[in-house]
């Protein structure tokens, strides 16, 4: 179905080809799962696959892609939009349309498909997708994991042949994931539809996959099964590293295959002390108190009358499904966004009066909480590093005692100053956002999806810079889907639904008796408290070093 033959890929002035010398066969009604370090080429791989590489981003294409027989070279992505669909990481932004049924048959009505035959597409696709009960409502209405089939459904009613899904589950919870890939593997197993799924929340998706495609970041390309290329890779889920760990052969791709053989594992284990997944927290003086925090968007109540205490030195990971309103709470909490009742006071320092971010200037504001919204681009507006850096410093008159630059190179050192914002990194980007927001001294710090687009390492740095901040006396709050972040890295764990708060604890306690949003270490070898694999590494270390 789709073909490289020795294909490689130049951008213009770039040092090096993303891309070179790539030889790969994908057959028909496969799912072919695309892994790689965030800027290893996966992007450009899946764009190669409709023809926007090189037809819309430009740079020079060697080889030979083909798919269903054509030439990609030689077709455009508009000669290819029959055979190939593609849904990007950002669902809403691709919608055109008002409603859910308008919306699946938009591309039908642009490859001039009979009306019959379109209205019997539609409700097809409504049904295979689960959306039936969703087919007028409107697309702003729906939860991100509908939103997300909405979108799989958009390019399904053109059949293509093939479907390519970008960082398909990054900004859903567990339980939306689940729906999104139990649709996609059902069109792989029933319909025969070839699927290349890039993702970097790789344990959500990993037991699915036919075929493992990774990039390591020379522009050479491995592909084979799963656990043969898992075996060695830079990057691999949580249940591979325990199972590397633990000496498995095959190395397991389930949580369901990993258990059982990790008897003997646990049984290692049971007499053993559990290591803390992540130092003590320091602290505890309290910087923030909120008292039945209300907050409507028009007549829908996304939160509802919370209280809510940080203190410093703690990190606390707010989570919930899609539109369980941490959002809302975040933007409540830190005094730009709406608030219709309760109150929310903070304390920069002991011994300091009280004060409610949402009745002073927004520049004192920042003084007291800072946030770094889900797209820290957002608060990007300038030309260079520098010119940021510099506006930084200005708004927050170096109350930190350190300047921006002195922030970000803590965080992520060796950016130059003449780079642009938006050329950076994800994981470069949010360190920027977080030096800007740092500089102005704020005792509670705020971070919304702060792993999304993220890989594995740059998760563990993200993490380091979390352990520095809470080491600093900072509060700080993570709304994140993401569970293994969170065994990782939170103190504490808040959980909302509908608005209201549902669980609130350490973090052991809350997410390992959540069979949502259990990580999969401690999944795999409960009962015992274990919840990451560098926790396992430690005791099987300990255990060596008493013999």
């Amino acid at each position: 179905m789709i073909r490289f033959d020795q294909v490689g890929v130049r951008y213009d002035g770039a040092d090096r080809p993303v891309l070179h010398g790539v030889d790969l066969t994908i057959p028909e009604g496969e799912l072919c799962l695309v892994v790689g370090r965030t800027g290893s080429g996966k992007s450009t791989l899946l764009g190669a696959v409709n023809g926007l590489v090189p037809h819309f981003t430009g740079g020079t294409l060697s080889g030979r892609v083909t798919v269903d027989g054509r030439d990609t070279a030689h077709h455009p992505p508009r000669e290819l939009a029959d055979v190939v669909g593609v849904v990007g990481q950002d669902p809403p932004a691709g919608f055109v349309t008002d409603t859910v049924e308008e919306e699946l048959a938009y591309a039908m009505e642009q490859l001039a498909i009979a009306p019959e035959v379109m209205r019997k597409r539609v409700e097809e696709t409504l049904d295979l997708l689960g959306l039936a009960d969703l087919r007028h409502r409107g697309l702003h209405e729906l939860s991100g994991g509908q939103q997300q089939r909405v979108a799989i459904g958009a390019v399904l009613t053109a059949h293509p042949r093939v479907l390519v899904l970008d960082e398909p589950t990054s900004a859903l919870d567990p339980t939306a994931a689940e729906e999104v890939l139990a649709a996609v593997t059902r069109l792989v197993h029933d319909l025969g539809v070839t699927v290349l799924l890039a993702e970097h929340r790789l344990e959500r998706v990993v037991q699915y996959a036919d075929r493992v495609v990774y990039l390591p970041g020379d522009g050479t390309v491995r592909h084979g099964s799963p656990s043969e290329v898992f075996a060695d890779t830079a990057i691999a889920p949580p249940v591979v590293e325990l199972g590397r760990l633990a000496g498995w052969r095959p190395l397991p791709l389930s949580v369901r295959d990993a258990r059982r053989a990790a008897a003997p594992l646990r049984e290692r284990l049971a007499d053993r002390p559990v290591p803390p997944a992540r130092g003590e927290a320091t602290g505890g003086a309290p910087v923030l108190a909120a008292d039945r925090v209300l907050v409507r968007h028009g007549h829908v109540v996304a939160v509802r009358e919370v209280g809510l205490d940080l203190t410093s030195g703690q990190v606390t990971a707010l989570m919930g499904r899609n539109g369980s309103g941490k959002s809302s709470l975040l933007w409540a909490l830190q005094g730009s966004g709406p608030r219709q009742g309760g109150t929310v006071k903070v304390t920069r320092a002991a011994g300091e009066k009280t004060v409610d971010p949402k009745r002073v200037s927004a520049a004192e504001a920042r003084r007291l909480v800072g946030l770094v919204p889900q797209t820290p681009t957002d608060l990007l507006y300038l030309e260079s590093v520098a010119q940021e850096l510099a506006q930084a410093d200005r708004d927050a008159a170096q109350d930190s005692g350190l300047t921006a630059r002195q922030i970000l190179d803590r965080l992520a050192p060796g950016i130059p100053d003449d780079s642009h914002p938006r050329d950076l990194s994800e994981g470069q980007k949010l360190a920027l956002v977080l030096a800007i927001q740092l500089a102005a001294a704020p005792a509670v710090v705020l971070l919304d999806e702060p792993t999304r687009g993220l890989d594995y390492q740059a998760k563990t740095a993200l993490t380091a810079i979390v352990d520095q901040l809470a080491a600093d006396g900072r509060a700080v709050v993570v709304s994140t889907h993401d569970v293994e972040f969170v065994a990782a890295s939170a103190d504490r764990v808040v959980v909302l639904a509908e608005g209201e708060i549902v669980a609130d604890g350490p973090t052991a306690e809350v997410i390992v008796a959540s069979p949502t949003f259990a990580p999969q270490t401690a999944k795999i070898l409960a009962p015992l408290a274990y919840l990451t694999t560098a926790q396992v590494a430690s005791a099987l270390a300990a255990t060596e070093a008493a013999r």
